[in-house]
């Protein structure tokens, strides 16, 4: 692995069962990468022991910084993760969950192929975590096909490595907080004709902790992404 500035930026919400698991293991990732590398770990206003556990890890992993801020939801934290490694510094950006469903040892064949593509996201091929998420999926790509007039292979997936040049280009273009930000940017880039890529990779089930999303909000953000979208195209 070659010496580029990587910044890998994960939300985090009462993740207290997962967090020093989780850090660890993509600590290591950025630690091969180069020292000016850093995982960036953005607690969303924990109610657990999240940001206490980092502030402890922060003293055992050096290239690991905990950032605490304000509850304001996934799409809006990971809209903050994106601009503050582009403030920071960052060659290219790559964001993940911090609730232990994506591999770490799978990041490396994202990372061999940045310079031949703008954009790189998993693809959750024989996802593993519950009928009623695979179900959102498959519901979101025929929403996105039918107001977008696009067909994305998984625009929703949180394991995606991108260009500083590309998202630069794009984020402003996500209307603050908004809750889909992950989707929303897939299908800028799509339609803006960067290069992407999209490579199958393991979801597994949550590694521990409860699950923030059930059926019933998954409907209403649904229900409100629709809206958004009609909106937006």
């Amino acid at each position: 692995m070659n010496s580029d500035n990587l910044f890998i930026v994960m939300p985090a919400y009462n993740e207290e069962s997962n967090i020093g698991t989780v850090a660890r293991e993509w600590h290591n990732v950025v630690a091969s990468i180069g020292p000016s590398s850093r995982l960036v770990i953005f607690n969303d206003g924990s109610k657990d022991r999240t940001l206490e556990q980092l502030r402890q890890l922060e003293v055992e992993l050096p290239q690991l910084i905990g950032v605490d801020k304000p509850n304001s939801g996934h799409g809006a934290t990971v809209q903050f993760a994106y601009r503050y490694a582009l403030d920071n510094g960052a060659d290219f950006i790559f964001q993940t969950d911090s609730d232990g469903q994506t591999l770490p040892q799978e990041f490396e064949a994202f990372w061999e192929k940045r310079r031949e593509y703008d954009v790189i996201i998993g693809h959750r091929k024989g996802r593993q975590d519950g009928f009623s998420r695979i179900l959102v999926t498959k519901v979101l790509k025929w929403v996105i096909r039918f107001i977008f007039k696009e067909k994305i292979t998984d625009a929703n997936t949180p394991f995606r490595l991108m260009s500083r040049d590309v998202l630069s280009k794009y984020i402003d273009t996500i209307p603050k907080d908004y809750n889909l930000s992950n989707v929303l940017l897939t299908v800028r880039f799509v339609k803006g004709k960067a290069k992407v890529l999209f490579i199958p990779i393991t979801f597994r089930p949550r590694q521990g902790g409860v699950n923030s999303i059930n059926f019933r909000r998954i409907t209403k953000i649904g229900k409100q992404a629709v809206k958004d979208f009609r909106q937006l195209r």
